[in-house]
């Protein structure tokens, strides 16, 4: 399938002579839901302004659904919506007036019929007469969704959608992110929120130091990357570890109650068998053993702290 955006070798150096990205190349495919991820100053920023026609890129190629953000920039920018991470929209302005006022910067007709169909979908229709001052944080925050989907989208990208809004908005806000999919509409997502991504994304990218270090679909990357944990309750405390397990690099934890084994899901054996006999044999007995997985918030970390 040919994806809907494009980019390829993709390197912004601004004229201090500082390069924010470096060789970017990267394909988004149509419907997805795609997180990039990447810590502060990685990059993420600058690279959703390129795309956007926001930002120039120094040398590479964007396209969006064909189009060249350059050579038929009309063309690419009317395909896209952009919810940024700063909340700009007109205080004093009406919700229906404002999301009406951003289709029409894009040339496109009046609908009203389209405009009530987005503010129902983001359950602010009972709320289009409201100034915007007047509504909460989060209910600002769909307005900005709503003024991105204004003039139909075919890509929808989202710029920490979430920041600053509180649990339960958040997870209101991924049902609406899964409506929009639903209904074609490509995103792209970049969050400080790892669960965010680990909940929402079919792929996870991973851009670190104006390179993307990773580019892998969510339950690949879990299973390539991700580690188990092996946590025995022991009956009997110890006060150390005896020397014949050292090979295991176990983790004394719980006031000496509890071992912890991190072992590798892709390895051809993962010890468990040997380990289980050398406690016995070192007169260790556990009471209750259980796993968990790595989450993807462990295999983010590891990844931009590698040299």
């Amino acid at each position: 399938m040919i994806p809907i955006i494009s980019v390829a070798n993709l390197t912004k150096t601004y004229g201090t002579g500082f390069r924010a990205l470096n060789n970017i190349n990267l394909d988004i495919r149509r419907g997805e839901i795609f997180a990039l991820l990447g810590p502060n100053g990685a990059g993420k920023t600058t690279l959703i302004s390129i795309i956007c026609g926001i930002a120039n890129l120094s040398e590479g190629k964007v396209t969006v659904d064909g189009h060249d953000i350059n050579a038929d920039y009309r063309a690419a920018r009317s395909l896209i919506g952009l919810v940024p991470q700063e909340l700009h929209t007109d205080a004093f302005e009406s919700v229906w007036a404002t999301v009406s006022f951003s289709r029409g910067l894009f040339g496109k007709p009046k609908n009203p019929a389209h405009i009530e169909k987005v503010l129902r979908d983001l359950s602010l229709w009972d709320k289009k007469d409201a100034k915007i001052v007047t509504l909460s944080g989060g209910m600002k925050r769909r307005v900005m969704i709503a003024k991105a989907l204004s003039h139909e989208p075919q890509v929808l990208f989202l710029d920490e959608p979430t920041a600053g809004v509180d649990v339960e908005l958040r997870k209101g806000m991924w049902e609406v992110v899964r409506r929009l999919q639903a209904s074609g509409v490509t995103i792209i997502l970049t969050t400080h929120y790892i669960e965010e991504a680990e909940e929402m994304a079919d792929r996870i990218g991973v851009i670190n130091k104006g390179e993307i270090v990773l580019v892998e679909d969510k339950a690949g990357l879990m299973q390539k990357l991700g580690k188990k944990r092996l946590k025995l309750h022991l009956q009997t405390k110890i006060a150390e570890i005896p020397p014949a397990l050292a090979p295991y690099k176990l983790e004394l934890s719980e006031g000496g109650c509890e071992l912890t084994y991190n072992y590798d899901t892709k390895g051809e054996r993962t010890g468990i068998t040997s380990l289980l006999s050398d406690l016995r044999g070192a007169g260790i007995r556990f009471s209750d053993l259980d796993t968990t997985q790595s989450s993807l918030e462990d295999i983010f970390v590891s990844l931009v702290r590698a040299p």
